[in-house]
């Protein structure tokens, strides 16, 4: 039977989709199947933008429509009927998940023990337990609760929740008053039962901020101009432009939505100026009210700059306009991928998780998926933080990346590129990168610097430190030196540059680590159950036997930088003596040679894949051996055979395939795919972190950054 827990609150605003997407996210990290249930949804016909979000989470596989109860009308027709419906179609994917996290009702935006009931009805016919979500602002007024007033609620609603039997797992206090914060778990001390757990989750405006898109449809307006991508962008506040143009630009503030008539022209073009300036806020966008269309010449003048910023039309008055804009909630349903990540920071720091599924009773099923692996890759990182340097900065889904690293805690960054421009796109993007560090190439303390040693490593070839400067000023050589001297413990590029450009810099400056001949690359690939480390995929072409000897030892030293017990398969077409030739010889050979290096290693070859990887084919063909039918490493022969095994696995067996991961050289350097995802960037970073945190010597230089 699966771990079931129904999140739920008396009301409205509290915030239980924060505390859903953080329950399934800390879950997925224990368990490899994780559900989402939805006893009461809004309607038939529109959609639930908060179940879409969990549903969209990597862990989750579930239909929309498998994954919920009743409506609210059904609820509200006959209770009875209602929930028979929910327990009947619940338990028609009650199989299927190691962990289902319920989502409790929020159809009426007012307090009401009625409603409560109701959802501690549905936990206990479910048989879960409670993690109960109290409000820290009121509802109505939106102002902060007070300790009395959160003892009070406390106290009635966990008297409901027992009237019901209802077993409470825990409590949460969210957007709690982030001034009052420390006090709560002790005030409610009394209110609820004896040695249930109370956690409390701070306020933060941005996630109760709405998007830019959010304001356009509040107040019927259309796109006139800008980034349609940049709609998904959070407002965090409203500026009315009442007054002359300079008072306009005195009130900016970040990320804030401009309200003006149409007619306004001065104050539009003074405020697109002011966005192209370093000197003024960052806003969100734009509405242009009254059903005034700019004047020709404005529009003929903004045709010729190129901006991005989101400005609409609007046919309302200042008033209306200001007034459905004040009234407009954001959610994080409807959020960017910074609310995200905020949200899971927020739970992941105020909610001891450990405690949490404890309580739960939730215990790990020894399997390894894809989800887990990349959630132990964050943790492994942010254990021993470490600085890596990102040369990158002009690429949309480098910055998205970094932001995301920041806010979850993955590793302290350096960005390379004009600071002006990146901070700009970035605030543009909605992103947060006020916690990275952001270099030129062109930066007058650090280019002499690296230019000098440069030259020095490179004098044998005639290189001077003219031309050290010029070759300073590339990124990839910027910001290998920086790795070079300990100014950063690891560098991530390749999203817009080839794999040579990356990687040529390390060969001339960092070089191989001790022991090491060749720089060599492992794919980690993430099957359904457990993950293999595949090498080489990506580096050496045809490797001689010494160059194979030294990548299975590289990698196996991978596998047990990441938590992966080494048993290496030195593959081939033949399994053990039985074969001949060349090719088999040199495998053969190479593993002789692993034997010598590494005597302690567990590693097996010549051998084929089926008898490294099958327990009844190893049982026929190599029976006594410790790694045949058990291997974790796979030393492939040469490059067109393991490139083409890793794809072929990665698309037929659906595997999640996480590299290539650089091997050999002596600080970590990595290369991305020029398609990488967001999600690739992430992981690669976390990755290069990981091996950052084997090296001895930590980086030279902290750097501070002005938050």
């Amino acid at each position: 039977m699966p771990t079931r827990i129904v999140i739920a609150s008396p009301e409205g605003h509290a915030g239980k989709s924060i505390v859903a997407l953080g329950l399934v996210d800390a879950l997925s990290r224990r368990v490899g199947r994780v559900g989402v249930f939805r006893p009461v949804a809004r309607s038939v016909d529109e959609r639930d933008r908060v179940l879409e979000l969990l549903l969209a989470h990597d862990a989750v596989d579930l239909a929309y429509d498998d994954a919920i109860g009743a409506t609210y009308a059904e609820v509200h027709d006959d209770a009875e009927a209602a929930l028979a419906r929910i327990v009947d179609r619940y338990h028609r994917i009650d199989e299927r998940f190691d962990a289902i996290v319920v989502l409790g009702s929020d159809y009426t935006d007012v307090g009401s023990p009625t409603e409560l009931g109701f959802n501690a009805r549905v936990a206990a016919n479910l048989g879960a337990s409670v993690l109960l979500v109290l409000g820290g602002r009121d509802p109505e007024t939106d102002a902060p609760r007070t300790a009395d007033d959160l003892r009070q609620l406390a106290d009635v609603t966990t008297a409901e929740l027992a009237a019901a039997h209802a077993s409470i797992a825990g409590v949460v206090v969210n957007r709690a008053d982030p001034e009052a914060i420390a006090g709560i778990p002790e005030a409610l001390v009394g209110a609820v039962p004896d040695g249930l757990p109370i956690w409390s989750i701070p306020e933060d405006g941005l996630l109760s901020a709405p998007s830019v898109g959010t304001l356009f449809r509040a107040v019927d307006a259309e796109l006139l101009r800008g980034d349609r991508e940049l709609l998904t962008r959070e407002s965090l506040g409203t500026v009315v432009a009442g007054m002359s143009m300079e008072h306009v630009l005195e009130r900016l503030i970040e990320g804030g939505i401009l309200v003006m008539p149409g007619d306004r022209s001065d104050v539009v073009v003074g405020t697109l100026l002011a966005q192209q300036s370093d000197t003024f806020p960052s806003i969100a966008g734009i509405v242009l009210n009254g059903g005034f269309d700019l004047h020709p010449s404005v529009q003929r003048l903004l045709d010729g700059l190129e901006l991005d910023l989101p400005i609409g039309l609007s046919p309302h008055g200042t008033y209306e306009t200001a007034r459905r804009i004040a009234t407009t909630r954001g959610s994080l349903a409807d959020g960017t991928q910074r609310k995200r990540d905020l949200a899971l920071a927020l739970f992941e720091e105020h909610v001891d998780v450990e405690a949490l599924l404890g309580r739960l009773e939730v215990t790990g099923t020894g399997v390894v998926t894809p989800l887990i692996f990349e959630h132990s890759l964050v943790e492994r990182a942010r254990g021993d933080l470490r600085h890596i340097v990102l040369p990158e900065g002009d690429d949309d889904r480098i910055l998205q990346a970094a932001s995301t690293v920041l806010a979850r805690g993955i590793a302290r960054l350096t960005i390379l590129g004009d600071e002006a421009a990146v901070r700009q796109r970035a605030s543009a993007l909605g992103l947060d990168l006020s916690a990275a560090r952001i270099v030129a190439t062109d930066d007058r303390e650090l280019l002499p610097r690296y230019a000098a040693e440069y030259q020095r490593l490179r004098a044998h070839k005639g290189v001077t430190i003219e031309q050290a400067t010029e070759r300073l000023r590339d990124v990839s050589y910027f910001g290998t030196l920086m790795v070079h001297t300990g100014d950063a413990d690891g560098m991530v590029s390749g999203a817009a540059h080839t794999t040579a450009h990356t990687i040529k810099p390390s060969f001339e400056t960092i070089k191989t680590a001790p022991g090491v001949s060749v720089v060599s690359s492992v794919f980690l690939m993430a099957l359904a159950d457990r993950v293999l480390v595949y090498g080489d995929c990506a580096v050496i072409p045809e490797p001689t036997v010494e160059e194979l000897a030294d990548i299975a030892v590289s990698s196996a030293r991978t596998a047990a930088e990441f938590g992966i017990e080494p048993r290496v398969a030195m593959l081939s077409y033949s399994t053990g003596e039985s074969g001949t030739g060349a090719e088999v010889d040199r495998v053969r050979a190479a593993t002789r040679l692993v034997r010598e290096r590494a005597p302690e290693l567990l590693v097996e070859g010549p051998i084929q894949y089926d008898a490294a990887a099958d327990a009844a084919v190893a049982a026929k063909k190599m029976p006594e051996s410790e790694v045949a039918g058990r291997a974790t490493v796979f030393v492939f022969p040469d490059l067109n055979t393991g490139n083409n095994t890793y794809k072929a696995v990665q698309r037929s067996a659906g595997a999640l395939a996480i590299g290539p991961v650089l091997q050999g050289l002596a600080k970590p350097v990595n290369d991305l795919s020029r398609g990488a995802l967001v999600s690739d960037i992430v992981n690669t970073i976390a990755i290069t972190a990981i091996q950052a945190q084997s090296r001895t010597e930590r980086p030279a230089a902290t750097w501070e950054v002005d938050a």
